[in-house]
């Protein structure tokens, strides 16, 4: 019996140590689907345990040259950035030059209501203050060109509060550019330089940096956009870094951010406690410049990032050292989605390639079964349907839309991330009033409101 339960052991063993030498193979399996698929157009990294499991570049840095993306390849990171923002701010707290209950007022004596905002709110998303990149006249029309902070500021200053600081909770860019002013109010020097110093420096992040428009042109990855579907050949506009400032004007390799993911691994910035702030969520699922979620019982803290031509996406199981880097030059829309099925693999959980799917063309009297606003459970999420151009078109609230592509009379999938399914189904009353939505096997169920 004895020599029986040591086989036993040592058959597991042996299984469990040849699915941990898979894990590797099937990650690069998957991410050549998705770029196969044209769902993934950048470069990956993964990694668990201090040890990286992927590195890559897929598809082309610049397609006019026909250079490749690589692990080398530097890209805008975004909204990533706000997770440098707000370290430095804790860091600032840590060594007592701020506190994160220090009103706007004391930086800025006019600004409006700045007696009950604090530095808190700003990092929470929770001030109230108007999101400056909003306003599309000055995004469209002058974000490629240098701003000052009073540029920037006119831009939200005397604008409404969308609500009462601390009562409510909307994604705000003009906070974290508050946050870099504040910054530079309290270290005596430039934004860029104090990140350079405080952060960029001690994490020997040598490959980072903020002048992504005045990189030499065979290191940097060209973003590109399509008008529709998943040809992406048209280049998107470059903000200047002034004008996107310390909500995301900072440009990476996959390598610089892993090297930030060890550094906040290892609380080398800041403590733990503070760490461990910075991943508790305040209010929605935001902490301190931190999106929380959690998959498979496991915490995720996480961000993302989108600029023209360009997508990012950054999340870490603090618990397990997992970190999984997503730097796209595409406008794709799912980089979510493949690092969701990127922790299945790394979790041994159920997950699916993605393949390409084959559309029919439905008479328009067909389509109009399904035109009316529909509102899906556990989100909350309401979408309108459309028809346009004789396809039907989804209208997310607050949300890009994205058109449709016909499997059969009732199935449909998004011709840009063909991962995202659509199926309408009859209800009681035989009309067509019920849908489910799809996400990669994650199931939602929606009734028609109007």
């Amino acid at each position: 019996m004895k020599k029986i339960m040591a086989t036993l052991c040592l058959l597991a063993g042996l299984f469990s140590n040849i699915s941990a030498q898979n894990i590797p193979q099937k990650l690069e399996e998957l991410m050549s689907a998705y770029a196969q698929n044209r769902e993934f157009n950048g470069t990956v990294l993964i990694a668990k345990g201090g040890r990286i499991l992927l590195e890559k570049g897929y598809g082309y840095q610049n397609l006019e040259k026909k250079l490749n993306n690589t692990s080398a390849t530097l890209y805008p990171i975004a909204s990533i950035t706000k997770t440098f923002t707000a370290t430095l701010i804790l860091k600032l707290a840590e060594l007592k030059q701020l506190s994160l209950q220090d009103k706007l007022s004391k930086y800025y004596p006019d600004f409006p209501k700045g007696d009950s905002i604090t530095i808190e709110n700003l990092l929470t998303h929770t001030s109230g203050i108007f999101n400056y990149t909003e306003d599309n006249n000055f995004m469209h029309n002058e974000s490629g060109k240098p701003a000052s902070e009073q540029k920037i500021l006119s831009l939200f200053k005397n604008k409404p509060l969308d609500f009462s600081p601390g009562k409510g909770w909307n994604y705000s860019n003009s906070g974290f550019s508050v946050l870099g002013y504040i910054i530079e109010k309290v270290t005596k020097m430039s934004y860029y330089s104090a990140i350079r110093k405080y952060l960029f420096t001690p994490v020997t992040m040598y490959n980072s940096g903020f002048d992504f428009v005045g990189l030499p042109i065979d290191k940097k990855a060209i973003g590109y956009y399509s008008d529709s579907g998943k040809d992406y050949n048209k280049q998107g506009p470059l903000e200047d870094s002034s004008v996107v400032f310390a909500a995301g004007a900072i440009y990476s390799s996959v390598g610089d951010l892993y090297k930030w993911h060890q550094a906040l691994q290892n609380n080398l910035i800041i403590s733990k406690n503070m760490m461990d702030k910075a991943y508790t969520p305040f209010m929605k699922n935001y902490g301190y410049g931190w999106i929380i979620d959690s998959l498979y019982h496991k915490r995720i803290v996480s961000h993302s990032g989108g600029l023209p031509g360009y997508r990012s996406n950054f999340a870490r199981i603090v618990e397990d050292d997992v970190c999984i880097i997503l730097l796209n030059n595409t406008e794709i829309p799912g980089l979510g989605m493949i690092t969701n099925n990127l922790l299945a693999v790394l979790y041994n959980q159920p997950y699916k390639l993605p393949t390409q799917k084959k559309s029919i063309s439905l008479d328009k009297k067909i389509l109009e079964r399904y035109v009316g606003t529909y509102e899906v459970t556990k989100q909350p999420l309401k979408i309108e349907f459309k028809i346009e151009d004789n396809r039907l078109v989804a209208y997310p609230f607050r949300g890009p839309r994205s058109i449709l592509a016909a499997t059969d009379e009732s199935h449909f999938f998004d011709i840009e991330q063909e991962q995202i399914e659509i199926s309408f189904e009859k209800d009681e009353t035989g009309n067509y009033n019920k849908l489910i939505l799809d996400f990669s096997g994650n199931k939602r169920t929606g009734i028609r409101v109007q």
